[in-house]
């Protein structure tokens, strides 16, 4: 049984990702690891609060990165970091590649701001591994329409999630390995087989 990791899912809205890590933690499970599955923002009573507020309250782009970066808090004190030092591995739906990609490249918010930050808030903690689920915005939008009604920040215009989509880029380049790319814009077994090989569990 391999170690704790802590992985990523990242992603415009209507990615794809979602479903996907569910996948994940249901075939780590079955090997026999102890698996966290949770989301941000939130994954804490108070951070579910403040999403609330992210996802539904107008805003500008410095209150957004300040709303994140606190429930990003809580929940790494409470909840990731205690999960990764029982052995158990955490599969989160966004993390901080998400708050550049969203607040820094979609809201042109100052990236050294965020990485000020993301110093103070993290402390050192990045993922092991994060999966970046690349797809255009057009084609994500056609998946956002059909499965929900949109929240404020899906509502936005597809230029927004194309600098989105940039910011991830940037971020995917920078990396030095840490994130890998998935060309999620193809049939769902196809994409299925991209991430469990990505994950190391190719023969799953």
């Amino acid at each position: 049984m391999r170690g704790a990791r802590f992985i990523t899912f990242e992603g415009i809205d209507g990615a794809g990702k979602t479903s996907h890590i569910e996948a994940v933690a249901e075939t780590l499970r079955t090997r026999g690891e102890a698996v966290l599955l949770t989301r941000e923002p939130g994954g804490t009573p108070l951070a579910e609060k403040l999403r609330e507020l992210f996802l539904h309250d107008p805003m500008d782009a410095l209150t957004e990165a300040l709303l994140v970066f606190a429930a990003r808090r809580d929940h790494l004190r409470t909840r990731i970091e205690p999960a990764l030092a029982s052995g158990t591995t955490v599969l989160c739906d966004r993390f901080t590649d998400a708050t550049f990609a969203y607040q820094g490249a979609g809201r042109g918010f100052d990236l050294n701001v965020l990485a000020q930050l993301e110093t103070w808030v993290q402390a050192g903690r990045q993922p092991d591994l994060t999966l970046w689920f690349d797809v255009p915005p057009e084609v994500a939008a056609q998946r956002r329409t059909a499965a929900r009604e949109p929240d404020r920040l899906e509502r936005e215009a597809t230029a927004f999630f194309e600098r989105v989509r940039a910011g991830y880029a940037a971020r995917f380049e920078a990396s030095g390995g840490r994130i890998v790319r998935i060309d999620s814009d193809a049939a769902l077994p196809v994409v299925r087989g991209r991430v469990l090989q990505a994950v190391g569990l190719a023969d799953a």
